[in-house]
């Protein structure tokens, strides 16, 4: 038996567990301990995935809930590919895991795919083929259609059906789509009018479907359907089996309501033994529509971009199981910060909120922020939970400690460009609020509030809070103990509500302060809140 690898010390492993492309490998780079093993094997794949920080699969690997146990330092699957069916994304999540895949790596290959299979339905090119190869010479029996100024509709406008569409208005094709998410307006930028299903099965010549397959979409074509569609109808399925129902189709192929299909996908697979497959006005792949070498390089690419963001504790904008997707490029100087401003709220507050708003206010409003929020939690569970919490299991962690959360965006923010506070309440009704923004041309992270008192401070690695009744000497009196104790201040901020009112101490200082020093600092100053975070 081949004794288990030796870890690195200082490098995360990425276990690859089918053959990906040499590229994939070359774009991890060299901070990564990189290991292979055949994903297929399960007891191979067990006992290489135990120490795996990251495991890269295609569609033979799967990683479910034994699996993902049997990991105890995963952090990122990656499937370089569309689907998911190979992986248990709940349990994923539930163990804090990150799923990544390449939702677009084979939009073009798909859509390419879904225009050969129509073109050889119209002109008959499978069967002619084999007659040919039989040797048999039939040109007469085998006439075709034109694409060219026939109406297509295009069930389902995502990005593989606008490529499609796009592509058939090349061959002067009226394109017409039906797509119930999709807006009249976004439609007509490509040029696609934009019907319901019922005008398009009537108005169609050809259709394509490129629906994903959700409890919505299974049967979405079935016999009511087809019975309606336009006599003669050509009809495409590259999408996913199950879309379009297969007795139906196979019964309107048999009568000729449906002249002739195009099939790359079934409903279970594979499949090789489908009534479709002795029809001869069907043209039938095995789900090919992801297999070209240049959708499989641009896979393996995307996903190996991912894991090394996900390594490297960032947001993944093709992670699966986080929401937010992707993410603006003036929101991601905000991630970093309102991270830090959620360990800060739960280190002035010493304990978990009952209910936190997450408000985002200013110019950045103008894109989507949710991605803020998932930070936020994350920093106020980091410092509370016993593991590792991710932009993954964030909002379960808040669930289960019974913590609601909500996300305020406002446009206005009279005094800072872009402004980011976590407010919260307690178990005893109090309030906590910090807030946070990035200043100037370098985007230098400030922390400009901490329950009510305005402050301008770093948040620096270690900091200190102090609240306590303003009176005089308070200041020499917190730097005089922390610098008996070889605490250097870094910077130091006062606040107060009025003079001889309430008043806070905001500290940044170069190392953490002892325990028992920030109990000397409490009593001397009578402070009725002491409180360190430590970022590091």
């Amino acid at each position: 038996m081949t004794p288990p690898a030796v870890r690195a010390a200082d490098r995360a492993v990425v276990l690859i567990a089918e053959e990906l492309s040499p590229a994939t490998v070359e774009a991890l780079g060299p901070d990564f301990e990189v290991r292979h093993c055949d994903g297929a094997d399960r007891a191979a794949l067990l006992a290489a995935i135990a120490d795996a920080d990251a495991v890269l699969v295609r569609s033979a690997t799967r990683i479910d809930a034994e699996a993902l146990a049997a990991a105890p330092r995963l952090r990122v699957v990656a499937r370089a590919g569309v689907g998911l069916d190979n992986i248990d994304v709940r349990a994923a999540t539930m163990a804090g895991v990150m799923v990544v895949n390449a939702p677009t790596s084979n939009i073009v290959s798909a859509a390419e795919l879904a225009v050969a299979l129509m073109l050889a339905a119209a002109r008959h090119v499978s069967p002619a083929h084999a007659a040919l190869r039989d040797g048999e010479w039939k040109r007469a029996r085998y006439t075709g259609i034109e694409l060219y100024e026939k109406t297509v509709g295009v069930v389902g406008l995502g990005r593989i059906g606008v490529l499609v569409a796009q592509r058939l208005a090349a061959f002067g094709m009226n394109v017409i789509a039906y797509d119930p998410y999709v807006q009249a307006g976004r439609a007509a930028q490509v040029g696609v009018r934009l019907v319901d299903l019922a005008t398009l099965l009537a108005e169609s010549d050809f259709m394509s479907v490129h629906l994903p397959k959700t409890p919505e979409t299974i049967g979405l074509i079935g016999a009511a359907e087809l019975a309606a569609a336009r006599p003669g109808l050509v009809l495409v399925n590259a999408a996913r089996g199950g879309i379009v129902d297969e007795a139906a189709l196979y019964d309107a192929l048999s009568n000729g309501r449906i002249a002739a299909a195009g099939l790359d996908v079934f409903a279970t697979e594979p499949n090789t033994d489908s009534p479709l497959l002795t029809l001869e006005n069907v043209v039938a792949t095995p789900h090919l529509g992801a297999s070209t070498q240049e959708a499989q390089e641009k896979a393996g690419l995307s996903v190996a971009r991912s894991v090394v963001l996900a390594l490297a504790g960032e947001l993944v904008p093709d992670a699966v199981n986080v929401q937010g997707g992707l993410i603006a490029e003036d929101v991601r100087p905000g991630i970093p910060l309102t991270e830090k401003l959620g360990r800060i709220f739960t280190g002035v507050a010493g304990e978990v909120a009952q209910q936190i708003d997450v408000e985002v206010r200013g110019e950045i409003t103008d894109n989507d922020v949710k991605v803020l929020e998932l930070a936020a939690l994350k920093g106020v569970f980091t410092d509370v939970i016993e593991h590792a919490v991710s932009y993954v299991n964030a909002p379960l962690l808040a669930a289960e400690r019974g913590t609601a959360v909500r996300l305020v965006t406002e446009p206005d923010s009279p005094d800072h460009r872009n402004l980011i506070t976590i407010r919260g309440t307690l178990a005893d009704g109090s309030q906590v609020s910090v807030s946070g923004t990035l200043m100037g041309i370098n985007q230098r992270e400030r922390l400009v509030e901490v329950n009510g008192y305005d402050i301008d401070l770093e948040p620096t690695d270690h900091l200190a809070f102090f609240a306590y009744r303003d009176r005089p000497g308070m200041v020499g009196t917190v730097g005089q103990i922390l610098g008996a104790a070889g605490v250097n201040i870094a910077g130091m901020q006062v606040s107060r509500n009025a003079k001889g009112g309430e008043a806070l101490v905001a500290l940044s200082v170069d190392t953490a302060i002892p325990a028992e020093v920030l109990a000397d600092i409490e009593s001397a100053m009578g402070a009725h809140h002491a409180r360190t975070v430590d970022l590091v």
